[in-house]
């Protein structure tokens, strides 16, 4: 695989793992901060753009890693995701 070809799919796993971080984050046990005028009760007290990058990253490279072992092994080929192939099936 070329180094182009890398760089390109790991930055899709970067990108879907940012969103698949984004929901979980850290809950404080004490007690509420105050809201700022217009903030939505749902938003959250602190956010961290650093740490949100560096979670995805962390995640990111393990699914790559995994994407990556599977393309050099071939633990899960094309012919075992097609599932509407008529060749194989037994009536």
């Amino acid at each position: 695989m070329k180094f182009t070809s890398i760089l390109a799919i790991y930055s899709l796993f970067w990108a879907m793992s940012f969103f698949l971080v984004l929901p979980f984050r850290p809950r404080t046990a004490g007690a509420p901060e105050p809201r700022i005028a217009g903030q939505a009760d749902s938003a959250p007290p602190r956010f961290s753009f650093a740490k949100a990058c560096f979670w995805t990253t962390i995640v990111s490279a393990v699914l790559f890693g995994l994407f990556y072992a599977n393309y050099v092994y071939g633990w899960l080929g094309v012919q075992s995701l097609d599932f509407f192939s008529t060749a194989d099936r037994r009536v």
